[in-house]
């Protein structure tokens, strides 16, 4: 029987995604655990898993087409299954076009219809060069997230280029051959000329928002009117952990070489360990725990903030979760993460170490119970031993859902860390 596999959900608020790049083609063996397709969300460009092996049978979905979550979007099975029509899912208003240059809302988003499914042939050559053709004054310009933002970083002028989506939409494909092509040159726009539309609406009042910030506002703004947050604040004396962070990355591999966030982020697995109610989240019926403890680290893109995670942070040692850590920053700012890096996290911890701020206070990422704001080591007088000594120190804040644990609890579960991390031979334990 042939196995339907469906548009995931990844994240609590995803409705939809579109199918940009078939991996596997009809015809095709899959092995359990192989990338069968890339999937985007409001947020990011995600690898879909095969969750069984089998032959890809049928393509439901084309690529470039925005499908619901839980629709059908291909069927494996047996090479020797005949499959018939998959039935679709009819929209329920006639569709219309958005306004909005970047993002558009939700509702009118939702009012697309797609285009027709259909099996996509395997390529037998290259693409041609897409051609010029500027859209009319005021047309809106059809293009996914990923796609604007390479044309972006390319300085390309996306009005003049011809999509291969559904209804013309421009996908990643046709920005990437556009660039290698002589077309490019004449699409190539100024930085300046590509910011004037922006300065332009600016001048209005109104700037327009892309789908990934439309995403973190309604997520945030659903956090803080759902969960009732409380914050704890607390100094942490990282002058062990940095000399103990030094030996390390002294026979580390470059791969493994050991950063402060990594520390953290293992410090934090021992403590929710210990501590396992802050590695739950909220729901009527009662408290979910989680039997993984998969850390979301957030992650600073263009367009805004995505947080995936480092799986079964608590079985892995420290050398590879800075390995995987440095992979997982690289596949997000390349738009290749996977659907369960991008969907299974249960804690986050968010650090802008780098910058030299020294206090972040973060919003929970729902449905988790908990996020760690992580601030910059900074040489600070302190008293030891009645003695005024210089000491590296590091201020954490820790904002947690009170529906979920209380202040106390939330002391037990910070000061946990701060004594892995002020003892930091526990860390290669």
């Amino acid at each position: 029987m042939a196995i339907e596999v469906t548009m995931p959900q990844m994240g609590a608020d995803m409705t939809e995604g579109t199918l940009v790049t078939w991996v596997k083609q009809v015809g095709e063996a899959v092995a359990r655990g192989e990338i069968i397709a890339e999937i985007e969300t409001d947020k990011a460009t995600v690898e879909l898993e095969a969750y069984e092996p089998g032959t890809m049978l049928k393509h439901v979905v084309a690529e470039g087409e925005t499908v619901p979550v839980g629709d059908v979007i291909a069927l494996m099975g047996d090479a020797s299954e005949v499959v018939g029509e998959v039935e679709r899912k009819l929209p329920a208003v006639t569709p219309v076009k958005r306004e909005n240059p970047v993002g558009g809302s939700a509702a009118v988003k939702a009012a697309e219809v797609a285009a027709p499914a259909q099996t996509l042939p395997v390529p037998t050559a290259a693409p041609e060069p897409r051609t010029l053709a500027t859209p009319a004054e005021g047309e809106r310009v059809r293009i996914s997230p990923v796609a604007r933002r390479i044309a972006t970083d390319a300085g390309l002028d996306v009005r003049g280029l011809t999509g291969s989506g559904p209804d013309g939409r421009i996908l990643r494909r046709d920005v990437e051959t556009a660039i290698k092509s002589p077309v490019a040159k004449a699409l190539a726009v100024s930085p300046a000329a590509g910011r004037e539309p922006s300065v332009a609406v600016a001048a209005s009042g109104v700037v327009p928002m892309s789908k990934m910030r439309q995403a973190i506002a309604r997520r945030m703004s659903m956090s803080k009117q759902s969960a009732p947050h409380y914050y704890l604040t607390l100094d942490i004396d990282m002058t062990s952990a940095l000399a103990f962070r030094e030996q390390m990355n002294s026979v580390a591999t470059d791969a493994q070489r050991v950063s402060i966030n990594d520390l953290v982020v293992k410090a934090c697995a021992m403590a929710l360990q210990r501590h396992p109610k802050f590695n739950a989240g909220y729901g009527e019926d009662g408290l979910r725990l989680h039997d993984a403890i998969n850390i979301d680290i957030g992650i600073a893109l263009d367009d805004g903030l995505i947080a995936p995670a480092i799986l079964d942070v608590a079985h892995k040692s420290l050398g590879v979760i800075a390995e995987e850590g440095k992979d997982l920053v690289t596949r997000a700012k390349g738009g290749h993460l996977r659907a369960d890096e991008y969907s299974a996290g249960t804690f986050t911890i968010t650090n802008l170490g780098a910058y030299g701020v020294e206090t972040l206070i973060g919003i929970i990422n729902p449905p988790q119970a908990a996020i760690l704001g992580v601030g910059s080591v900074m040489a600070q007088a302190v008293v030891r031993d009645g003695e005024v000594v210089v000491r590296q120190v590091m201020k954490v804040a820790l904002s947690a859902d009170h529906r979920v644990t209380d202040g106390a609890e939330g002391a037990g579960f910070i000061k946990e860390i701060q004594k892995v991390l002020e003892n930091p031979a526990s860390l290669a334990l």
